[in-house]
């Protein structure tokens, strides 16, 4: 039987989602911890490789296991074991080829910049002072939904078969003391968000115009667009699937 869990985390004390020798991971968090429960190692899929440092409010992962369980027990066990920097909030059955990864719709990432000092953020938001013109970010985001091509805001070492991406949302917001970036698409490239946040940030800062961004967008190099902003103000903020997925 295939199931997806459903989780949060904060990402400050771990090394991204997937697992790596050397760094502890989400991913291997909670592969110790199912092997400690059915005592068998069982292989937890997830929605995607959130970088080091990154957060999820929302996440998805899926796991094969032939033994019956109550979901709610093994939550509760699950957030017994796990450290307070991981919650599981739901564990159900899926369709036996569902997969966390490939199924998804679409996912949505907010990032937050704090425009003034706030220890109450300072983990989870960049501080960057000083006049930031929202207004043209915002044209900014208009001419990313135009484009497919993001390998100019990919990391240069990575395997994958296609740089296109369609963003379905883009824009940014004030909230209080914070700006908020949100951004939908089906799907994105490692690094991608960051990037095209740094990118932006520059050109809301006028260091860069408009037409910078065209031009750094056909030129599909990394090296033309503005540089990764920091991973602490990244959230993964939700995951869309088929609603056909879920068992009765």
């Amino acid at each position: 039987m295939r199931y997806f869990i459903e989780l949060a985390y904060d990402g400050k004390d771990f090394h991204g989602w997937q697992i790596q020798p050397n760094a502890i991971t989400i991913q291997e968090v909670l592969e110790t911890c199912f092997a400690k429960i059915f005592q068998e190692k069982i292989n937890i899929i997830g929605a995607g490789r959130t970088d080091t440092g990154v957060h999820a409010k929302y996440f998805v992962a899926h796991f094969d296991l032939a033994k019956e369980f109550e979901a709610k027990h093994l939550i509760y066990k699950l957030n017994r074991m796990l450290s307070k920097s991981i919650v599981i909030y739901n564990i159900y059955p899926v369709k036996s080829d569902a997969h966390a990864r490939f199924d998804a719709v679409c996912r949505e990432y907010k990032y937050y910049i704090s425009l003034e000092k706030n220890p109450f953020t300072k983990d989870y938001s960049v501080l960057i002072p000083g006049e930031i013109n929202v207004e043209i970010m915002n044209s900014a985001c208009e001419i990313l939904k135009k484009h497919t091509d993001f390998q100019c805001f990919s990391k240069v070492k990575t395997q994958v078969r296609t740089f296109n991406c369609k963003i379905k949302e883009a824009y940014w917001e004030k909230v209080d003391d914070q700006l908020v970036f949100t951004i939908i698409a089906d799907r994105f490239l490692r690094n991608m968000v960051r990037a095209i946040v740094g990118t932006l940030l520059e050109i809301g800062k006028g260091r860069k115009t408009l037409s910078d961004l065209e031009e750094i967008l056909a030129s599909k190099n990394r090296s033309k667009a503005g540089k990764s902003i920091a991973a602490k103000g990244l959230f993964l903020h939700n995951i869309i699937y088929p609603e056909n997925l879920k068992l009765n």
